[in-house]
């Protein structure tokens, strides 16, 4: 009699409160998989974390020795960092435990901006004009002969926070005192004490998702972003796909995305790549070792006939599914933080699911809540989900939704104690 199989194990290494978690543990599940979640939220009410294998990211040499104990105890089929953060860490101990991973300097690459940047210039991809800046000291001189408009960001964020359009030197430098707060909080003293001043490339932005296998770029769909992403902030909003763009410029897209991804020297795993088309050719601004944020991969059922999570897992477990031809168009909209305050209401949902072709709305945020916006923030209010014959009619339908969907903000009082 042979002896049962055993359900496959993995582990995901991801930050306490990441968008991505419960996507990849529905599709783990989906999968009969094990799932263990390593992540710094011992005291999170979310069984997952609280759980889980509980890990500090400031540490990292003392993070992979508790995963490699792990894994001594009950081996993994996998291990998969789901954010910016934890990309590194997880290439690591792949790399440990003998399992399919990027190297992990490539890794590094794929959140470190500055670092991107230079490996971008020197294999000659199209990139903005760019400068290191040290946000220890005054920003002007450093910027004395850089042109503007010019684009300021953090070297290791994202979802376009702290991410703002100067487009004169006073600008700048109130820009950089808002950074400087913005970035306070991050682990690596570096990544306090530097960003990256770049030209503001105008034109418009597209992104790609796709999954990489030993060095391949398989591309699993493109976006449209409809609205013009000009500043002073770049929040996202719509995402439409199929694209729209001629297929000549898709394919370039695709093209410069995968020379990006030979720089870095990626080679396996998920890709997200941001990009901006104008009459000069495609503009890389990022590439990620990692799936889209929120939870824009319920998109990727258009293009493939299953959820994103599903394709990541499938590869990284061996059995990647073949993917279905797409049919007609899908969007999403991020629903945009209209200003800072506490949250009172989403009114309009029933009327935004009564829209043909929107299939779903999702808040994000519980009423009584604390929102801020752009650059400051760092999550969405919340998303809604189209699907339609056309892309067309898949934005008109998100379009028509945003008109019903009303949130109402109260002002937010700080309260001083008196002496």
């Amino acid at each position: 009699m042979e002896a049962p199989v055993s359900n496959p194990r993995l582990l995901l290494v991801a930050p306490h409160g990441s968008y991505r978690t419960g996507p990849y543990m529905s599709a783990a599940l989906r999968r009969g998989a094990e799932v263990l979640v390593a992540s710094e939220g011992r005291h999170s009410l979310v069984a997952a974390y609280a759980q889980g294998l509980h890990i500090d990211f400031s540490q990292p040499d003392a993070a992979l020795r508790r995963i490699l104990e792990a894994a001594e105890r009950a081996p993994f089929a996998g291990v998969l960092g789901l954010d910016d953060a934890s990309l590194e860490l997880a290439a690591r101990a792949c790399r440990a435990l003998g399992l399919p991973h990027n190297p992990p300097e490539a890794a590094r690459l794929a959140r470190r901006k500055d670092l991107a940047r230079a490996r971008l210039a020197a294999a000659g991809v199209r990139i903005p004009p760019h400068r290191v800046v040290d946000l220890t000291r005054p920003l002007v001189p450093q910027a004395a002969d850089f042109p503007f408009p010019a684009v300021i960001k953090p070297v290791a964020m994202s979802g376009s926070r702290g991410v703002m359009r100067v487009d004169t030197p006073a600008a700048l430098e109130h820009a950089g005192a808002r950074l400087r707060a913005i970035v306070r909080e991050a682990a690596c003293a570096h990544e306090r004490a530097t960003a990256l001043l770049e030209r503001f490339v105008p034109g418009v932005e597209v992104a790609l998702e796709g999954l990489l296998e030993d060095g391949e770029l398989r591309v699993l769909a493109v976006f449209d972003k409809p609205d013009p992403l000009d500043g002073p902030f770049f929040e996202e909003t719509y995402y439409v796909t199929p694209s729209r763009h001629p297929i000549g410029v898709q394919q370039a897209v695709a093209a410069e995305v995968a020379r990006a991804c030979a720089a870095y020297g990626l080679r396996h795993g998920p890709v997200h790549a941001e990009c901006r088309v104008n009459d000069e050719g495609v503009w890389l601004l990022e590439v990620a070792a990692r799936t889209i944020g929120g939870l824009c991969g319920r998109l990727l059922r258009w293009g493939t006939g299953m959820e994103l999570e599903d394709l990541v897992l499938g590869q990284l477990l061996g059995s990647a599914p073949e993917s279905a031809p797409p049919q007609g168009g899908a969007g999403v909209l991020m629903l945009p933080t209209p200003r800072a305050g506490v949250l009172r209401r989403v009114s309009g949902v029933l009327a935004a699911l009564k829209i043909p072709y929107v299939e779903d709305v999702v808040i994000e945020v519980r009423e009584g809540y604390t929102l801020t916006p752009l650059p400051e923030g760092a999550s969405y209010l919340g998303f809604v989900f189209a699907r339609a014959p056309s892309a067309a009619e898949a934005e008109a339908a998100l379009r028509a939704a945003q008109a019903v969907l009303h949130i109402e903000v109260a002002p937010l009082f700080p309260v001083a104690s008196r002496a």
